[in-house]
């Protein structure tokens, strides 16, 4: 056996081989670097240089050897466009995410940064990154306001049901979204740039405005609530509207929180526009004061086992009173031995003797009693909370079980009842409650931040949402356990003196909660003010939304002032509603249309199987997603239907105007994989057979030709093809570029975008297809055959009329149109010719008379009658009224002949005026005979002036010379010589011997001869009857529509014998003769309407 020896390849410096069989060394190490477009280029020999599908970076090392490397020799020309591995790897290592508006951002993209600064690893943890931000913004200012009114209105049993909705309802977009975060890099942008890469630019602004205005609302009900908790349980007295009565007491409320209010947000703003820094920097302020908070209700819950606070409450029969408008909670006071009369007799009594005082009638029958307002959890009023007590507007606060007798009641004394201020039912406080659950975005807009994103992100979300639910569960166990009924459906605290209800059961004192929460709701509405403007900012930078565009600016360190004006407008119009359970259902509804997005793209992406949806997180399935949209859906119109409707309706507005406005972007989205999915369904459905005729319709390829700057020479094809289909059914406007691919592939993409624009232009909704072929005719040809995909593939060829051709040398003008009606005849295909199509009218003209003629010559499938019918369902032809023409013989009775076809046109529901024109025998003209003979005279000629084989080889350099300038060849003539397959060669040397010199002689002595055999030639008879017949036809259509706006006509069939091609160019053109506006109509074999249903 052979022995051999691997020996290691030094990496030597330039030697001789580098020179063999013809190969240079080239540096060009000191080049300047290609720049990266969104364009395809060609280099001229077929290396066409695309996007680099990696990620551009301007850093490249310093060596620049990647061209030339000697163990890459294989692959050194394509190395700009695929890089080395090492190269790939160093530029993701070095791939950083900054937050959009960081200063550092703005000054690594300034020009004037001479070297790049090393970024920042990110170093932040599941904990600090993920969890506890999202423990900050989920717990908020419902826990601390609402939960105990909740709690009392529904009972502890649909309070459990309510928080488990709303919890389940995040849990499961808390899935999705950890499938979605976890498919690759998230840069800043949060749940928009989730969506927005997943579903496409349309659902992305949509939602995304949905989601910035959830977050707008949400920074105005959180100062709703401090302004609540300011007013309300901090410094009552600060208070300017105050009630003159009962009645007014609601409106001061409502005044003073929109004055407060608006104060509050205000210093906000100022705060937000003056350093964000700052609010980061206290984040951690306001997550330990939530904490303090619940831990405190825990603390008091477990204190009041053994030892329950002492809240007594004041009750009148079985009525709750308001206790800080009376002092001892006793009708009469006794000092001594002297009974006197009470603060509580002075309210309900008229002033008087005691015995014959005239007191309120409910007061005199029932007793005032006092009952402990926060019994323990170990008194068993758990039972009495378990079932709800929904309440309307106005109903006073009652306690079953104690004593009352029904008494009437005067209404002046109603302010000194406990009563509800809203109606309540549960759809309200679902609405109401949701937005304690939302928050759970805060991981994933942090990604940039994060060690270890894809792993930190569905950790830390899913544990502050399990976090969370445990808390609201338990505090609704706790306090239907621990709190009596009637304080729990108090929602300001008026029967435990103002104070707030939560904070009556903490420990050590109410003041923990009290300023703990207050704290908490304003650090979230700052969180809110801060992220609100940001999310706007990276909307308006992708620019899909084009009067956004100004909020994308901002000051000099990237920081949204114009996004932050908006935003403050925005909340200040949720600060004047003024109340905070109508200010959340409002917000619950854009948080809910924004999640509901999140589990779509999840599931979209999970059941299209995308090749790039390969998410880390793999705890999830279609079906949860599915799952949680339809419960997101589900608590949108069960919490407030109208603002659901409202909210969608909002979403659709702007959807649709992204869809018409926006800027193209093509982001990957699964919609548009759903569109290609239901396409390849749809198509495979299709491939069952063809449609029925009553689904007929033309599906049309348009051939368009262009010039030799490759523009559409004749656009108003395009323009009828428009208006023929009114944006139905299948066009494809096809092209040929003559030549050969390799070169020509830049000019067939330039001729495609030239197409394309002008079929926007002209409103042609449809497809594009340019071929290369050495000859245009095959390229038509291809076209003809290949066109179209399934079943959506063209029934119906478009082309125009060949102008010019009497008067061109080159046959092959006329013959590859003639060519062209036979392939369409052969593969069954409608066509329609056009001719003077530049006569047609622009989509802008209008007809407001006239007639469109049809000449119904001979049945062919019924493509006449169904043309103009569609052609009136657009708005330039809508006017004219339609005309059918028939032609009767000398054995056809014309009478019966109009009745029969007036009884076809209404079974088909076609109106139209009929008229049958009668064609008498004659005589053959003698301009007709005349006519024939020039025709064939011209042929004959034409054939004789044929230059030899020699001449032609030698005048074939020439012509390819002339013609190399210019490879775009005409649509309907062929740049080369048919019957010269092979090319010439480059020189031909011409030798004139004897005999050679003879035949010349010969046949210059023999030209008089061939001219008196022409002058003596006599017209065939075949064409004299069929020029007879153009001639008959042509004289009767001019006569009968010469002011028509369009004629159509049967395009008769091309002659089986080649042979007579250009007389049958010859008989078109005379039967088509002093007419503006002529369509030639060829069927396609099969019957394309039908008089059933």
């Amino acid at each position: 056996m052979p022995h051999f020896t691997v020996v290691p390849v030094k990496d030597r410096g330039q030697t001789g081989y580098d020179s063999l069989e013809g190969i240079n060394w080239v540096d060009h190490r000191d080049g300047g670097q290609t720049d990266h477009q969104d364009t395809v280029s060609s280099d001229g020999h077929a290396n066409h240089k695309e996007d680099s599908p990696f990620l551009n970076s301007d850093e490249t090392t310093n060596k620049k050897n990647d061209f030339y490397d000697r163990n890459l020799a294989l692959f050194e020309e394509e190395l700009d466009i695929r890089p080395k591995v090492s190269s790939l790897l160093s530029r993701l290592v070095s791939y950083t995410n900054i937050t959009q508006g960081a200063k550092e951002h703005e000054e690594e993209e300034s020009a004037e940064t001479s070297r790049r600064k090393t970024p920042k690893s990110p170093n932040m943890g599941t904990l600090m990154g993920v969890y506890l931000p999202c423990l900050q913004n989920i717990f908020g200012v419902i826990l601390f306001l609402r939960l105990t009114w909740i709690v009392g209105v529904a009972g502890i049993m649909q309070s459990l049901l309510i928080v488990l909705m709303c919890c389940s309802c995040t849990m499961l977009t808390a899935i999705s979204m950890s499938a979605i975060a976890t498919n690759g890099v998230v840069p800043a942008g949060g749940a928009y740039f989730m969506i927005s890469r997943s579903l496409g630019p349309e659902f992305g602004g949509a939602v995304g405005l949905c989601f910035y205005l959830g977050t707008t609302f949400a920074s105005a009900m959180y100062i709703l609530g401090a302004v609540e908790i300011f007013l309300k349980y901090l410094v009552p007295q600060a208070a300017i509207f105050h009630a003159a009565d009962h009645h007014g007491a609601d409106s001061a409320v409502l005044n003073n929180m929109r004055v407060y209010g608006s104060i509050c947000l205000s210093l906000m703003a100022v705060v937000v526009f003056v350093g964000v820094k700052y609010v980061n920097k206290l984040a951690s302020l306001f997550l330990a004061c939530v904490i303090i908070s619940i831990v405190s209700i825990y603390a008091g819950a477990i204190k009041s086992v053994s030892h329950p606070p002492e809240f007594p409450i004041c009750m009148l029969g079985n009525r709750t009173l308001v206790r800080d408008r009376f002092d001892v909670c006793a009708k009469t006071v006794t000092t001594g031995n002297v009974t006197a009369a009470s603060q509580l007799w002075d309210m309900f009594c008229l002033p008087g003797n005691m015995s014959s005082a005239q007191c309120d009638d409910y007061f005199l029958h029932n007793n005032v009693t006092e009952i402990q307002g926060i019994p323990g959890l170990a008194s068993g009023i758990f039972r009495d909370n378990m079932w709800g007590d929904y309440l309307q507007k106005g109903e006073i606060l009652e306690k079953e079980g104690l004593a009352s007798v029904d008494s009437h009641s005067t209404m002046e004394n109603f302010g000194m009842y406990v009563s509800a201020d809203i109606a309540t039912s549960f759809m309200l406080l679902v609405g109401i409650f949701f937005p304690s659950a939302t928050g759970i975005m805060a991981g994933s807009n942090r990604s940039g931040d994060l060690r270890d994103a894809q792993k930190s992100i569905p950790i830390g979300t899913i544990l502050a949402i399990t976090t969370t639910t445990i808390v609201y569960i338990s505090s609704v166990i706790l306090f239907g356990a621990c709190i009596e009924g009637v304080v729990l459906r108090d929602k300001f605290g008026d029967a435990v003196r103002n104070n707030l209800v939560v904070g009556t059961l903490s420990w050590p004192s109410p003041w923990v909660i009290v300023i703990g929460s207050f704290f908490s709701t304003v650090g979230a509405g700052l969180q809110s003010l801060t992220g609100a403007p940001r999310l706007l900012q990276a909307i308006a930078k992708d620019n899909i939304i084009p009067f956004l565009r100004v909020f994308g600016h901002g000051k000099t360190n990237g920081e949204p002032t114009w996004a932050l004006l908006l935003t403050g407008f925005i909340a200040e119009l949720g600060i004047l509603i003024a109340s905070l359970d109508m200010v959340a259902p409002i917000l619950s509804m854009f948080f809910l249309m924004c999640y509901l997005f999140v589990n779509l793209a999840c599931a979209v992406q999970t059941l299209l199987r995308t090749p790039n949806w390969r998410p880390r997180f793999r705890y999830y399935h279609w079906a949860l997603s599915f799952l949680g949209m339809s419960m997101c859906l589900a608590l949108m119109f069960v919490s407030s239907w109208y603002y659901a409707i409202v909210a969608m309706g909002i979403a659709g507005m702007i959807y649709k105007y992204i869809e018409f406005q926006g800027a193209e972007k093509e982001w990957g989205d699964g919609i548009r994989g759903l569109s290609l999915s239901a396409a390849r369904y749809a198509l495979l459905r299709l491939e069952v057979g063809p449609p029925h005729t009553k689904n007929w319709r033309p599906q049309l390829l348009v051939l368009s030709k262009l010039d030799e700057d490759l523009h559409v020479k004749y656009p108003r094809l395009l323009t009828f093809a428009s208006q023929l289909k009114a944006g139905k059914g299948l066009t494809i406007v096809g092209s040929v570029i003559q030549g050969n691919f390799l070169e020509s592939y830049g000019e067939l993409q330039a001729a495609e975008q030239t197409i394309k624009n002008m079929m926007d232009i002209e409103r042609v909704k449809g497809f594009c297809q340019v071929v290369v072929a050495s000859k245009v005719r095959e390229g038509i040809v291809h076209l003809i055959q290949s066109c179209g995909l399934g079943g959506m593939k063209h029934n119906t060829v478009v082309m125009g009329w060949p102008y010019g051709w009497r008067q061109s040398e080159d046959p092959r003008a006329w013959k590859t149109f003639i060519n062209t009606v036979r392939c369409t005849t052969a593969a069954h295909l409608a066509l329609m010719v056009p001719k003077n199509v530049s006569f047609y009218p622009s989509n802008h003209e209008r007809f407001t008379d006239g007639s469109i003629d049809v000449w119904w010559i001979v049945h062919d499938g019924g493509m006449l009658m169904l043309l103009p019918f569609l052609l009136k369902q657009h708005k330039v032809w809508r006017k004219c009224r339609m005309r059918i023409f028939t032609v009767a013989q000398m054995d056809d009775n014309s009478i019966q002949m109009k009745k029969d076809l007036a009884t076809f046109l209404y079974q088909l529901r076609i109106e139209a005026e009929v008229e049958v024109v009668e064609m008498h025998d004659s005589d053959i003209s003698a301009y007709t005979y005349e006519r024939t003979l020039m025709m064939e005279q011209r042929s004959q000629m034409l054939r004789q002036m044929r230059l030899s084989t020699a001449e032609r080889q030698r005048e074939a350099q020439l012509v390819k010379d002339r013609h190399s300038l210019v490879r775009m060849g005409s649509l309907y003539s062929d740049e080369e010589e048919e019957s010269v397959e092979t090319p010439p060669p480059e020189k031909i040397q011409m030798t004139w011997t004897k005999e050679r010199c003879e035949a010349e002689k010969r046949n210059r002595n023999n030209a008089p001869e061939n001219f008196r055999e022409l002058m003596s030639l006599k017209p065939d008879q075949s064409n004299v009857r069929r020029m007879h017949t153009a001639v008959k036809l042509n004289e009767v259509i001019v006569n009968r529509s010469h002011d028509a706006r369009l004629v159509l006509l049967n395009m008769p069939g091309p002659p089986r014998d080649a042979d007579g091609d250009e007389n049958y160019m010859e008989f078109l053109e005379v039967l088509t003769e002093g007419l503006e506006r002529v369509l030639l109509v060829r069927g396609g074999g099969r019957e394309v309407i039908t008089i059933y249903s």
